[in-house]
C-alpha cells in the first residue's frame, strides 16, 4: 500500500503538487545548505585547543578499548617514579572516570545539533471505508501526504539555538578539564605537605620519647622530682597524639588525592617527592585591567551564549505566537466502486489561535530573558570579586610562606646554635635542649603549612581567572523536528 502511495505521488504532476515542491524545495535546500553533521571527534579537539591555554597535559577520550589501554600504559609510567605536581596532573586528566564521562556530554549536544538541522519525516494519512448499496460496494478512501512546511520554516533558528548550546558545552567541558586540574593541584600540596608533617612529628615524638625515658630514670635515681617526671611523661602523651592526627590527616589527603587521580590496586603504591616545591622568586601579576580578567574566563562567555541563545528563542516565540504546525500536501480521494477515478487535491492543517494567543509563551521567555540578563551581570561581579579576593590570599599566603623561610626558620637555626653553645657550656640541662628541638621541628612543620597554603592559594587563584567550574545554567526552550517551541 504505501509503496503504491509513493508511486502513485511521483507518477502524478498536478498543479498543486508542483506548488508543494516550488514552495518546500528552496526551503529545503537552504537548511540543508546549513546542515549539521557529526564530525569525527564531536568537536573534542576545539576543547584541547582551550585548555591547552591553561595547561600542558595530554588530553585523551577513551571511547575504544585501545584508548583506554594506551592511557594505561601513560599512567604505569608516570605512578613508577616520585610524582610531581605536573604528573599528578596529567593522571588527573587521563585516568579520572569523571572526567571521562562529561566528555559525552559533547556527543550528547552535537547530536542535539544535528537533530535539530535533520528534516521532519513526511507524515502519510489513510481512510478508508465501503459500505454495500443494493449488491455494489461503494468505497470511500482519502490519502493524503503532508509536509511540516512550519519546520522548514523555524528550522533555522532551531540549528543556530543548538549550535551555541553545543559552543556552550565545549567551553563547560573545558571549564570541567581545568577545574579537576586545580582540585588536582591542591590535592597534590595537601598529600605532599600532610607527608612532611609525619616525618617531622616522628622526630618530635622521638625527642619525646627520649626525655621521657630519661626522665624516669633520673627519677627512679632519685634526681628528678615526680612533678617534672610527670611533666615529661604529659609532653610525651602529646607529641603521641600529634603524630597520629598527622598520620590519619596523611591517609585522608592522600586518600583524596586518590579518587582524583583514579588510582587503584598496585597503583596506590605510587610515591611523591620528600619536600614541597620552593617558593617562587617573585609573585605573579593580575591582569592590567578587572574587565581584562574577566574576559578571559570562560565561564562568563558560556553564560553570554547562553543568554544569545536566549534572545534567539524570544525572537523565535514571537514569530511562532499564533500557529505552531502548519501542514499541507497532495492528496486524493475515491467516493464509489473502485473503478471509479480517484479525485486529486490537497490537505491544510493548523492551529487555530482561539483560545491561546500565545501570551503566555511570550510573558515566559521574556521572563527567562530578563532573569538571564540579571544572572550574567551578578555573574560579572562575582567574577570580579573572587579575581581580587584569590589575588590577596595569594599574595598574604607568599609573604607568610616567605617570612617563616627567610625570617623565622634561619632565628630558629641561631636559637638552637646559641642552646647548643650554652649545653655544651653545661649552662642549660639536656631537657632543655630537647625541647628546643622540638620548638625548632613545630616551626618547621608551621613552614611546610605555609608554603602548602601559598600553592593552593596560587591554584584558586589561576582558577578564579579562568572560571567556577559549574556555570550558572540558564533555562533554554527545546525545539523539537517539527519546529515546535517547549
Amino acid at each position: 500500500m504505501f509503496y503504491s502511495v509513493y508511486r502513485w505521488l511521483l507518477a502524478k504532476h498536478i498543479r498543486f503538487t508542483k506548488l508543494v515542491f516550488a514552495i518546500s524545495l528552496p526551503l529545503g535546500l537552504g537548511v540543508l545548505g546549513g546542515c549539521a553533521s557529526f564530525s569525527e571527534d564531536a568537536k573534542f579537539s576545539n576543547v584541547q585547543s582551550l585548555a591547552s591555554a591553561h595547561t600542558k597535559a595530554t588530553l585523551t577520550w577513551a571511547k575504544t578499548d585501545d584508548d583506554q589501554d594506551a592511557i594505561n600504559q601513560q599512567v604505569a609510567k608516570l605512578v613508577s617514579q616520585p610524582l610531581s605536581v605536573d604528573d599528578a596532573v596529567q593522571i588527573a586528566l587521563l585516568n579520572n572516570k569523571g572526567l571521562q564521562a562529561t566528555y559525552f556530554e559533547l556527543g550528547i549536544s552535537e547530536a542535539q545539533l544535528v537533530q535539530a538541522s535533520t528534516l521532519p519525516n513526511p507524515s502519510f494519512s489513510m481512510l478508508h471505508t465501503s459500505r454495500n448499496n443494493g449488491g455494489v460496494s461503494n468505497y470511500k478512501i482519502e490519502q493524503f501526504l503532508t509536509f511540516n512546511i512550519f519546520a522548514l520554516i523555524t528550522m533555522p533558528k532551531a540549528i543556530e539555538i543548538e549550535q551555541r548550546r553545543f559552543e556552550q558545552t565545549q567551553t563547560q567541558v573545558t571549564i570541567a578539564i581545568l577545574d579537576l586540574a586545580a582540585q588536582t593541584r591542591k590535592a597534590y600540596f595537601r598529600a605532599l605537605a600532610a607527608q612532611e608533617t609525619v616525618r617531622l612529628m616522628e622526630q618530635a615524638n622521638t625527642a619525646s620519647e627520649a626525655a621521657n625515658e630519661l626522665g624516669s630514670r633520673l627519677g627512679k635515681a632519685g634526681n628528678w622530682t615526680r612533678l617534672q617526671e610527670l611533666g615529661l611523661r604529659n609532653a610525651q602523651q602529646n607529641s603521641s597524639l600529634t603524630l597520629a592526627r598527622a598520620q590519619q590527616n596523611n591517609q585522608v589527603a592522600r586518600e583524596q588525592l586518590i579518587r582524583l587521580l583514579g588510582l587503584s590496586g598496585k597503583q596506590l603504591a605510587f610515591q611523591l617527592p620528600e619536600h614541597l616545591p620552593k617558593l617562587p622568586k617573585q609573585l605573579a601579576s593580575l591582569p592590567a585591567t578587572e574587565q581584562a580578567g574577566i574576559d578571559g574566563r570562560l565561564d562568563l562567555q558560556a553564560i553570554r551564549l547562553q543568554t544569545e541563545a536566549l534572545a534567539k528563542n524570544l525572537g523565535l516565540t514571537k514569530a511562532t505566537r499564533f500557529i505552531n504546525v502548519l501542514e499541507f500536501g497532495p492528496g486524493r480521494t475515491l467516493e464509489g466502486p473502485l473503478s471509479d477515478p480517484y479525485q486529486y487535491g490537497y490537505s491544510i492543517s493548523f492551529e487555530l489561535p482561539i483560545f491561546d494567543w500565545g501570551t503566555a509563551k511570550i510573558a515566559r521567555a521574556q521572563a527567562m530573558y530578563l532573569q538571564a540578563l540579571n544572572v550574567a551581570a551578578q555573574a560579572a561581579v562575582n567574577a570580579q570579586s573572587e579575581i581580587r579576593e584569590s589575588y590577596k590570599v595569594y599574595s598574604a599566603s607568599y609573604e607568610m610562606a616567605n617570612r617563616y623561610q627567610s625570617e623565622i626558620l634561619p632565628l630558629r637555626k641561631q636559637i638552637a646554635f646559641e642552646n647548643q653553645l650554652r649545653y655544651n657550656a653545661m649552662l642549660i640541662g639536656v631537657f632543655d635542649l630537647l625541647s628546643d628541638a622540638q620548638l625548632q621541628i613545630y616551626a618547621v612543620n608551621n613552614a611546610i603549612e605555609a608554603t602548602r597554603d601559598f600553592w593552593i592559594a596560587q591554584a584558586n587563584l589561576e582558577m578564579a581567572l579562568i572560571g567556577k567550574p559549574q556555570a550558572e545554567r540558564l533555562p533554554l526552550f527545546q525545539i523539537n523536528n517539527a519546529g515546535e517551541l517547549q
